[in-house]
C-alpha cells in the first residue's frame, strides 16, 4: 500500500516568539544547485580551487562536487556554529541576549525594557 502524507495548511501572519521554526528535509533528494549568480568573489574563489586541484598530470578531472564533499567532511562543530551565527539577523542576535539574559536574572523583560537598561537610558 502506498503511504499518504498529510500537510497542514500554513497559518498567515506573524509566528509567536520564542517557537522555532520547524525544518525538515527531504532525505530523499539527492541534487543540490547553488546559485552563485550575484557572488563575484564566492565564484572566483571557487574556480580559483578547482584551477588549483587541477594542475595534475594523473587521475580524473577533480569537480565542485568532489571539492564540496571533501569540505564538508572536514566541518568541525565549531564550524557548524560559526555557520549558525552567520544566518542571525540583527535582531534575532538582540532578541537572544535579551532571552539569555532573561533566563540568567530570572527575569522577564521586553525587548525595550532590556534595551534601556543595556544603553543606560533613563
Amino acid at each position: 500500500m502506498e503511504e499518504m502524507n498529510v500537510v497542514e495548511n500554513k497559518k498567515r501572519g506573524r509566528k509567536p516568539k520564542n517557537q522555532k521554526k520547524d525544518v525538515s528535509l527531504n532525505q530523499e533528494q539527492s541534487k543540490f544547485f547553488v546559485d552563485l549568480s550575484n557572488e563575484k568573489d564566492s565564484l572566483d574563489l571557487i574556480f580559483g580551487l578547482l584551477k588549483k586541484c587541477n594542475e595534475k598530470d594523473y587521475g580524473k578531472v577533480i569537480l565542485f562536487k568532489d571539492l564540496c564533499l571533501y569540505a564538508v567532511s572536514k566541518l568541525t562543530d565549531k564550524d557548524i556554529d560559526k555557520i549558525q551565527e552567520s544566518s542571525l539577523g540583527e535582531m534575532e542576535k538582540v532578541q537572544r541576549l535579551l532571552d539569555d539574559h532573561n533566563k540568567k536574572a530570572g527575569t522577564t523583560l521586553s525587548l525595550g525594557e532590556f534595551l534601556v537598561k543595556k544603553l543606560g537610558i533613563s
